[in-house]
């Protein structure tokens, strides 16, 4: 959903549904370093807006994975308004990727706590789907802002792939004390690296010609072996 305006700039009074938990969120994610994604992180951000915490609650009928998506969500929001496609067209694909997860990297500044307790509320086996959805939005947001328009096989490689190294990413990064993430951008790097080298591997497979591995074929010969 894109609001129409900054919520946290419009009268609380004034915000649907959908903006007041994107009102919210942010504040929410600087209380649940103290109080975890609870309701009482819930009720601190309630205050701040100036709004009843039963209002409040209204928003967010799912609990802590409710407000945990409702915070990448903002996230997703802010990369999108400060890296658009056209400020990154010039780049390098491999550059491109690295300026999108870098922004995550710098949105996570001080809010680390935070991020390791939703870590670890998505990592709950009740909360696995949603995670993966949340994964694969902020990484399909990512590949559309650095101009993919893939719509065929590579559609879903690129995102299962960029999904799987940030979240890796996000990992090294609660556990990061090195002087402006420098562990966890260093990680990010080779793991992009690894990316580019499955995408021309990949490439390669593919391309048109005699020969084009196709998988089929290979799925024939295991069943039939050649004598």
């Amino acid at each position: 959903m894109v609001p129409r305006s900054d919520p946290a700039e419009m009268n609380p009074r004034d915000l649907t549904l959908d903006e007041l938990r994107l009102a919210l969120a942010p504040r929410i994610a600087s209380a649940a370093i103290f109080d975890g994604w609870s309701d009482a992180a819930l009720a601190a951000a309630a205050g701040e807006l100036g709004i009843p915490p039963e209002t409040a609650r209204i928003a967010f009928p799912g609990g802590a994975m409710d407000m945990i998506d409702a915070w990448i969500e903002t996230i997703d929001a802010r990369m999108t308004a400060d890296l658009a496609p056209e400020r990154l067209g010039n780049l390098p694909i491999r550059e491109r990727i690295r300026a999108l997860v870098g922004f995550r990297i710098d949105a996570m500044a001080g809010l680390e706590e935070a991020l390791r307790r939703a870590q670890a509320v998505m990592a709950m086996p009740g909360n696995a789907i949603r995670t993966a959805r949340l994964g694969w939005r902020s990484a399909d947001r990512m590949w559309r802002l650095a101009g993919d328009s893939a719509t065929d096989f590579n559609h879903y490689t690129k995102r299962a792939t960029l999904a799987s190294v940030y979240a890796a990413t996000m990992l090294v990064l609660v556990g990061d004390e090195s002087a402006g993430k420098a562990e966890t951008r260093a990680f990010l790097d080779r793991r992009i690296a690894g990316i580019m080298r499955f995408e021309k591997t990949k490439a390669r497979l593919l391309k048109p010609g005699a020969d084009r591995f196709s998988l089929t074929r290979f799925a024939g010969r295991l069943r039939y072996p050649a004598r």
